[in-house]
């Protein structure tokens, strides 16, 4: 069985992997990073991307990742496509153990797992993912100007996806499995108020439709009752605001978390509560989660890592 040591082990790759990535080989920490379950993060199933800052033609979102792997592994990191699937935070120097078996002693650790959008489980949702269904709005809502598009969620983050997608497209639908919105009163409220949005109470969405990209969702108001009705909503995009679930199980006997499984982190540092560990991105961020804002906590991340080396002589 092989034993690797490092001074920074990076867990999880996307923009807050690799940016820490690149910031700790250059500060001649040689980290090793573990690519993780879906290498280079959710945005590999993203087509464009606009609001990356430094491409202003936009850019595909593998394409971006590809350029930020590039980017870490110039500069030194050792980067490998396997999982982490055990760690241990309870020992100094930690211990991690790899899916091949390899063993992991590392002085330090960036978790940068991420986190991973809630669906329905539809086929349809596989299908046309990239192609009308998204689970960003902030990602992709820009495509949909001036076009008809469906949200599904009852929750302050359905609500937000709702008013922000209002500023863009002609029309929105709320799709809302309950007879009521779960959201804060003063989300309600906006959403009430906005003549663009339309609200769909009762409602369930049984697929999609469309022949190269989604046209419709073929939806049953009041499900299992004796007026239950299936129609089919025509429809350009097709958003998933149900949540999301961070990618944390692995830390949690050890890391802290909120009640969602977000790790905490000490005001706007990265420091988690075990000295030494980091966390950075999606799964210590369930307000933005942004492919910049996950970059930047990266960024941060190794800097408090190549200090906490510095200052423990490590």
């Amino acid at each position: 069985m092989e034993t690797k040591k490092t001074r920074c082990l990076i867990i999880g790759s996307g923009p807050a992997g690799y940016t820490a990535a690149i910031y700790a080989s250059r500060a001649n920490l040689q980290p090793l990073l573990y690519e993780g379950l879906q290498p280079g993060g959710q945005l590999t199933q993203t087509t464009e991307v606009e609001n990356f800052p430094g491409y202003p033609s936009g850019v595909e979102g593998f394409q971006l990742m590809d350029d930020l792997r590039n980017q870490a592994s110039k500069f030194g990191t050792d980067i490998q496509s396997g999982i982490i699937t055990k760690t241990d935070l309870s020992v100094r120097p930690f211990k991690a153990t790899a899916d091949d078996g390899t063993e992991i002693i590392a002085d330090t650790i960036i978790i940068s797992t991420g986190a991973t959008a809630k669906y329905l489980g539809l086929e349809d949702e596989k299908k046309y993912n990239g192609k009308g269904v998204s689970a960003c709005a902030t990602c992709d809502g820009f495509f949909y100007r001036k076009k008809v598009v469906a949200v599904v969620g009852g929750g302050d983050t359905a609500c937000e996806e709702s008013l922000y997608l209002a500023g863009l497209a002609q029309k929105v639908y709320l799709i809302v499995r309950k007879p009521y919105l779960r959201a804060t009163k003063i989300m309600q409220q906006r959403v009430l108020d906005n003549p663009k949005i339309e609200l769909l109470f009762e409602h369930n969405t049984l697929g999609l439709y469309g022949d190269e990209k989604v046209e419709g969702a073929h939806l049953i108001q009041r499900k299992g009752e004796t007026d239950e009705k299936a129609y089919d909503l025509p429809i350009d995009g097709f958003f998933l605001a149900i949540g999301h679930k961070p990618n944390s199980d692995l830390f949690k006997p050890w890391v802290e978390t909120d009640q969602n499984g977000y790790i905490l982190t000490q005001g706007a540092r990265p420091l988690t509560n075990v000295e030494g560990v980091f966390a950075a991105g999606d799964v210590a961020d369930p307000i933005y989660r942004q492919a910049t804002t996950a970059a930047g906590s990266g960024c941060k991340a190794a800097i408090e890592c190549e200090r906490y080396l510095s200052e423990h002589n490590l």
